[in-house]
């Protein structure tokens, strides 16, 4: 039921298959619900999902979760969520040292994970300076070069000092200067129609003296619909006339000078040789620029800019210590009430006269090892979980001494051990 291997052999003799089931309390376990949810599995209104698992004669097995068929390792899955098995082949996890912290640090909760999660903030940035330091360090005459050559190009860039978007508003400038004639031609045409001749020349009023006839035209009429239509007409001659004034603005703007129009080109082929270059735009160029500057905060070489970073990696190995030190001394804390109610619960698992003791020691190093670091006066390993590492002993009756817990205990006893700190953790896990 709990998705381990089928056996023909449980199937009866004379039947054809072997059956068996098992409700499922889910009890709100997100990882489980999940499991069920995935699998397209339907959970019954009491919050529980019935599995089931058949075997046949011909040694074929199969699977079913809350009437879906699914494969036997969903079984594994959800049952692994919800359930611990303890016998002698599933302790063995409990020999790890790693394993051994963890029980520490779950029992502990906040006043472990607090200054845990302290402990890897400094870390993290203590590792990426320590990297820098030694890639500055050991890359410098590469480094350098590359720091010429964007040095070289920025040197460039800033000599043209490019605009934003300036690459796309010099085309259309130099459009505008190359075909200065059509355009003005257009515009004036455009202007003596919507405002009339410049000479005022009454056979030509244009648009909106047109309009304005009109409108004179309507309000001198005694018919009450005709004069509701003149505000209109006043209405378009306002919007015909401020027409003119952006045509006659345009104009204005117009400018045939050959000399600007030459100055604009040799500005676009400054761009030009920029874009070619280093990106496929102005826009781009700046962006490349803009990276460069950062990428060259990076390459600085020089005694002093070493100097800073190996004091800047000094100060937080000090600050790493004093974190890592507040970390050790609540395992430390936490060890010994831990021991304590690990070593009450196994007296009702008939291993009454047995103790449990619990060590959290700093792992020794020297100085060749990359990630030392010295607390206590001590250098030491700073791993991403601290730098203590823990051991459970097994004093096994009244005299004996305390030997890890894997020396002192038999199969059976290391699985009583690993239960009797299942039930003493429940508190901080479901």
């Amino acid at each position: 039921a709990l998705g381990g291997r089928a056996e023909v052999s449980k199937v009866r003799t004379g039947m054809l298959k072997a059956f068996v089931e098992g409700r499922f309390e889910l009890g709100g376990a997100e990882g489980a619900t999940r499991i069920v949810t995935d699998a397209g599995a339907e959970v019954d209104e009491d919050g529980s999902v019935i599995a089931l698992r058949a075997v046949s004669v011909d040694g074929r097995s199969r699977a079913h979760l809350g009437g879906r068929s699914v494969p036997v390792g969903v079984l594994a899955d959800l049952s692994e969520q919800l359930i611990a098995v303890h016998g002698q082949n599933d302790q063995l996890r409990l020999l790890r040292p790693a394993e051994q912290r963890a029980v520490i640090d779950r029992f502990a909760g906040e006043a472990v994970t607090e200054p845990l999660e302290q402990y890897r903030a400094v870390r993290d940035e203590w590792l990426a300076v320590v990297a820098e330091l030694t890639e500055r360090s050991t890359r410098s005459r590469e480094m350098a070069q590359q720091a010429d050559l964007l040095r070289h190009g920025l040197t460039e860039i800033d000599a043209v000092k490019p605009e934003p978007g300036e690459d796309t508003e010099l085309t259309e400038q130099i459009k505008r200067l190359a075909a200065v004639d059509e355009l003005r031609s257009a515009a004036s045409a455009a202007q003596a129609a919507v405002s009339g001749s410049p000479d005022g020349d009454p056979d030509a009023p244009g648009a909106v003296g047109l309009i304005g006839e009109a409108s004179r035209h309507l309000t001198g009429s005694e018919d009450a619909v005709l004069r509701e239509l003149g505000p209109r007409l006043d209405e378009a001659s306002v919007l015909l006339s401020e027409v003119g004034a952006e045509l006659g603005s345009y104009l204005e703007t117009l400018d045939a000078d050959p000399a600007l129009l030459e100055k604009v080109l040799a500005r676009q082929a400054d761009l030009k040789r920029l874009t070619r270059k280093y990106a496929a735009d102005v826009d781009g160029v700046l962006a490349w620029a803009d990276d460069a500057r950062r990428r060259m905060s990076t390459m600085d070489t020089s005694e002093e800019a070493l100097a800073e970073l190996a004091k800047r990696r000094d100060e937080l190995a000090v600050t790493l210590a004093e974190h890592a030190l507040t970390l050790s001394e609540a395992r430390v804390e936490a060890a010994a009430e831990l021991a304590e109610a690990i070593t009450a619960e196994m007296s009702g698992l008939a291993m009454g006269q047995a103790e449990i003791e619990i060590t959290v020691e700093r792992r020794t190093v020297d100085e060749s090892d990359a990630h030392a670091v010295k607390v206590g006066g001590r250098l030491v390993h700073a791993g991403p979980d601290g730098v203590d590492d823990v051991e459970l002993l097994l004093r096994a009756h009244n005299g004996a001494p305390p030997l890890p817990v894997h020396k002192a205990a038999s199969g059976g006893e290391l699985s009583r051990v690993m239960l009797a700190i299942e039930v003493v953790l429940a508190h901080a896990t479901p």
